[in-house]
């Protein structure tokens, strides 16, 4: 099994809108993110589909993707991911397929089934049904590889460009289910560690047990996405996770307001309710030192057999983002 020291690390940039900061300047700085990523060594920056929520800006993730596939040169750029389920299936497999044409070799296309918003929004949106979702995958691939049959009302549909294939697909998921259909498909699988209640070990198994090598994914590669906040000390990342803390207890209320600053956190008044509903969700989260946190991502992936570890860094100071990865970067 690969080597923790081997395993590459990438970034889940959910553009998280911060108090005090608007969305011009939150934009701005995904593009400053994935650049920094890129020098730092990391393989590939995603971007999540959510919708109605004004502390999250990446509402559109191809466009976020094109913008910075347009300002970096070898990071790969994609979607963490697409919900497909709000789509047609042809739309999205015209975006992405118009975004390989543009930067060939590095878009990667993560796909999921959960809404992205809540229930006002997906009112807001086309008809919503996961249960569609087997067969909305399979007629994404049918329409970008001419799979219909003959007497089939699509047979004649190609996406466009036709001359270039869909970016490899990963399927997003927190589940057996959805890990065993991404292997059965021979499709990449990112589990959904950031916020999942739990272990990614079952899910991974269960996709590396169904896995089915395909011209994209000759062996299985599963992607651990995770939420992580490193810091030069383990003293400073748990103040600087009060802001995680507060954005979490909020969004539990339906509250998707900015994330607030640390300040702001350590002045909140928690009742005992809400201090356990901390105390808990904290254990989704690795937080600490470059030490701490490597030794505890180490041993998140022994126990998981991931190819890959993605993070997501929810703190207000875009600066703090910054600081984290490099701090990680430097220790891994």
């Amino acid at each position: 099994m690969t080597s923790a020291a081997r395993v590459p690390l990438s970034v889940l940039d959910l553009a998280h809108i911060s108090s005090g900061v608007d969305s011009h300047s939150t934009l701005l700085n995904t593009v400053t993110l994935a650049r920094h990523a890129e020098a730092l060594g990391y393989r590939r920056v995603w971007y999540a589909e959510h919708h109605g929520m004004r502390s999250i800006a990446s509402s559109a993730p191809e466009v976020l993707i094109a913008n910075t596939a347009a300002a970096t040169d070898s990071i790969h750029v994609g979607s963490g991911g697409i919900m497909l389920p709000n789509h047609a299936p042809l739309r999205i497999a015209e975006a992405f397929q118009t975004l390989e044409a543009l930067h060939p070799g590095r878009i990667d296309l993560g796909i999921g089934r959960a809404p992205g918003s809540d229930r006002a929004a997906m009112a807001a949106m086309r008809p919503f049904d996961a249960e569609q979702f087997p067969s909305q995958l399979h007629e994404l691939f049918a329409l970008s590889r001419g799979g219909f049959p003959p007497d089939h009302a699509f047979h004649t549909v190609r996406a466009t460009p036709a001359d270039v294939d869909l970016p490899p697909v990963w399927l997003l998921g927190s589940s057996g289910a959805s890990a065993a259909f991404a292997g059965s498909l021979g499709l990449g699988y990112a589990f959904a560690g950031h916020f999942s209640e739990t272990p990614a070990a079952p899910a991974m198994n269960a996709y590396r047990e169904a896995f089915t090598p395909s011209a994209a994914f000759p062996e299985p590669h599963a992607i651990l996405a995770l939420s992580v906040i490193c810091a030069p000390t383990d003293e400073e990342a748990d103040y600087l996770a009060g802001s995680l803390d507060l954005a979490w207890l909020r969004m539990r209320r339906n509250e998707f307001g900015p994330v607030p600053t640390p300040e702001e956190a350590a002045a909140y008044d928690y009742d005992a309710h809400e201090r356990v509903f901390v105390e808990q969700n904290r254990r989704k989260h690795v937080l600490g030192s470059p030490a701490t946190v490597v030794r505890r991502l180490a041993e998140l992936r022994k126990e998981s057999g991931a190819s890959e570890i993605m993070l997501s860094t929810m703190v207000h100071s875009h600066d703090a983002r910054m600081r984290s990865l490099e701090l990680l970067a430097a220790a891994w």
